[in-house]
């Protein structure tokens, strides 16, 4: 902190990794992963996503929406256009029909 004021980390990559569960008595998808921040520089940081209900795309939001209240960011952007319009490299990643047990690691 200088001066009193929290300076904001610079991202420079955002990497979302996430395990998907279909539960198929109810039929409900669930996932749980792991966003790294700026994964292989000196400043990494790593946000957890813990298990809860979503299927398709949904963690991605889910992971934006972790990172902007990590680093208290303001934004009305979606996810693709945040990285686009301050040039972040996004990677995202759902490895399909896990094990529940495999999601509670998180």
């Amino acid at each position: 902190m200088k001066g009193g004021i929290k300076i904001k980390m610079k991202i420079k990559t955002i990497d979302i990794n996430v395990k998907e569960w279909f539960d198929k008595i109810n039929g409900n998808s669930y996932f749980a992963g792991e966003i790294f921040l700026n994964y292989g520089l000196k400043n990494v940081k790593c946000i957890f996503m813990p298990f809860q209900y979503g299927y398709g795309e949904h963690y991605q939001d889910e992971g934006f929406k972790a990172i902007c209240e990590e680093l208290k960011i303001k934004t009305d952007l979606r996810l693709y256009r945040y990285c686009e319009e301050n040039n972040i490299i996004l990677r995202t990643n759902k490895e399909e029909n896990c094990l529940k047990k495999d999601l509670l690691i998180y």
